[in-house]
């Protein structure tokens, strides 16, 4: 007979195994529906997004169109759409710039160490105490609103982010054997952090990274909020809760709808985030 403790730890494994596949398959789900509504967006709306109609304005979902109309006659379907290729491409463009140049700043930190990395953490805290709005309202005054700004602004603050969290787990990898081993057979610092240290933290990067897409998302929507995002009359979802808020008590979906799509973006970009580091973390997997 199988031990009841073998068969609950065996039934407890396969639900945790389930558990890690259903994150990464909704989060995945999630993000791949939104990628393809941005991209459909790109060579189709049912209107276009800047198209006033003032006569059909502030008309409720199914009453004209499948979402309803805003304050000035648009279409909100079409304007949701436009903007969620606005919001992903800010997003993405920003924590890939940021990701990249944070990557290099802490794995350069890890193999030079001394003050180097003592003037990297400084850095980082000076960034970081100056929030991507802060940032963007600065830039602002510079280049006026616009992607290139919330781009920018929300690399800018990623930088630090990611920088900090592959110093940390680079020098976990320069205390291992292999590193040793590399070293000892006179390998340069420059071979080994691109040979060995980097493949091995390269899985935790992408993680941060999808996690951190969530937050660039709801950062882009709040410096759109408050008309540093994306120049009218581009639709971002962060502006059309903005001009929402004169009409709540009179068109209330003009706000729950790009609330609903931010919130949806987030919680996609965060169930990715969980699903891949269950996946590509080994100590997940060995628990």
């Amino acid at each position: 007979m199988v031990p009841i403790a073998s068969t609950a730890i065996t039934s407890r494994r396969r639900v945790f195994k389930l558990s890690r596949r259903m994150n990464l398959i909704a989060g995945a789900a999630i993000i791949g529906l939104l990628v393809a509504v941005a991209l459909l967006s790109l060579v189709w709306t049912p209107l276009p997004p800047a198209k006033m109609q003032i006569i059909h304005k502030l008309q409720p979902p199914l009453a004209l169109g499948l979402l309803g109309t805003d304050q000035f006659g648009r279409d909100v379907l079409s304007m949701l759409m436009a903007g969620c290729w606005n919001s992903l491409s800010i997003a993405i463009t920003a924590v890939t710039i940021g990701g990249t140049l944070g990557s290099i700043a802490g794995i350069s930190a890890a193999a030079i160490r001394g003050p180097f990395e003592a003037l990297l953490m400084r850095i980082c805290d000076v960034i970081f105490a100056l929030p991507p709005i802060l940032s963007a309202m600065v830039l602002g005054a510079f280049l006026g609103p616009g992607r290139s700004t919330a781009i920018t602004a929300i690399a800018v603050f990623m930088i630090p982010v990611f920088a900090r969290v592959t110093l940390a787990t680079s020098l976990q990898a320069w205390s291992r054997d292999y590193v040793t081993a590399a070293r000892a057979i006179g390998n340069t610092r420059l071979t080994i952090s691109l040979r060995h240290v980097l493949p091995n933290i390269i899985s935790q990067i992408i993680v941060h990274g999808a996690i951190q897409l969530g937050l660039a998302i709801l950062t882009e929507a709040g410096l759109s909020f408050l008309g540093l995002g994306m120049a009218p009359p581009a639709p971002s979802w962060g502006r059309m809760l903005a001009d929402a808020q004169t009409y709540l008590a009179l068109a209330p979906w003009l706000a729950i709808l790009p609330g609903l799509a931010i919130a949806l973006t987030v919680f996609g970009f965060n169930m990715l985030g969980d699903g891949l580091r269950d996946l590509l973390d080994p100590r997940e997997a060995s628990r």
